[in-house]
């Protein structure tokens, strides 16, 4: 493993040089003229700064909230089957998402949101409503990528909450409907403390991932559609276009901020956690 972090982790960082540097291919990065701060001015400068940082952030902090109930509530489902055989079907079809690959989720949508045949228009149609161009209406994106979101990633999370909620002591919970307890008061103050601490480390990873966003969500569903930009464009999908422009000096910049950022949350996040309980911190 410290092989691994220092070959693939550690050494490649020496590249971080190109964000302060003219790369050209001819003269390589050593040989490249310095240019100092001048991507990062050119990037805080540009119009899009504010909108992909925006949405990264805007994104990233509310997909984690909804993700996070929608997986404790899937984990209090699966905690209340009995069925052993039963458990293994639910949790294999609501894992199953996570295993697609997001060129194929695209698709899907596609077959959904489709503005000619697309399976929502045509509902819309028999019902003598108007069909809406999806790919071109950005003010819908951000409940459809949401859904998506959450769609793939329920059921992973909730196995782990499960997990948690499967070392409560059943005990605890027989003495809470003898003490006249209902299943709401037991999930209150019997369940939902034994996954509070696995919510704090997985809100500690989550805020310093929050930066990163999933580049196959916003890239792939909606198509890399120009339209959709002022909803879909985040930090990963603007660095892959200017990297796809041949623009790797501006796109390292952008990268090494993203980095920088991350690393600040993930720390401020574990001292809040820690101020607050500090048995629930990482470090």
């Amino acid at each position: 493993m410290l092989a691994y972090l220092f070959c693939f982790c550690f050494m490649p960082m020496g590249g971080i040089v190109i964000a302060f540097k003219d790369f050209k291919y001819p003269k390589g990065i050593f040989g490249s003229s310095w240019v100092g701060i001048k991507h990062f001015k050119y990037f805080f400068e540009s119009r899009d700064a504010f909108k992909v940082i925006g949405n990264t952030i805007g994104y990233g902090i509310s997909f984690y909230i909804i993700g996070a109930i929608a997986a404790i509530f899937v984990a209090l489902l699966l905690y209340e089957i009995k069925s052993r055989r039963a458990l293994k079907v639910y949790q294999t079809a609501y894992t199953l998402p996570n295993f697609i690959s997001w060129v194929l989720v695209a698709y899907i949508g596609y077959t959904l949101l489709s503005s000619d045949f697309g399976v929502i228009n045509q509902a819309l149609r028999m019902f003598g409503l108007e069909p809406v161009k999806w790919y071109s209406e950005p003010k819908y994106w951000g409940i459809i990528l949401a859904i998506f979101s959450v769609w793939q990633s329920v059921g992973m999370n909730s196995i782990i909450y499960y997990a948690a909620l499967m070392g409560v002591d059943e005990s605890l919970i027989e003495a809470a409907k003898l003490d006249g307890a209902n299943y709401r008061q037991r999930v209150r103050y019997v369940l939902f403390p034994s996954v509070l601490p696995v919510v704090s480390v997985l809100s500690i990873l989550a805020v310093g991932t929050v930066m990163n966003g999933n580049f196959g969500l916003f890239y792939q569903v909606p198509m890399d559609s120009g339209a959709l930009y002022s909803a879909t464009d985040i930090i990963q999908t603007y660095v892959v276009r200017g990297l796809i422009a041949g623009n790797i000096s501006q796109t390292a910049a952008v990268g090494l901020f993203q980095s920088a950022v991350g690393l600040v949350l993930v720390v401020a996040a574990n001292l809040t956690v820690r101020k607050i309980n500090p048995e629930n911190a990482m470090f």
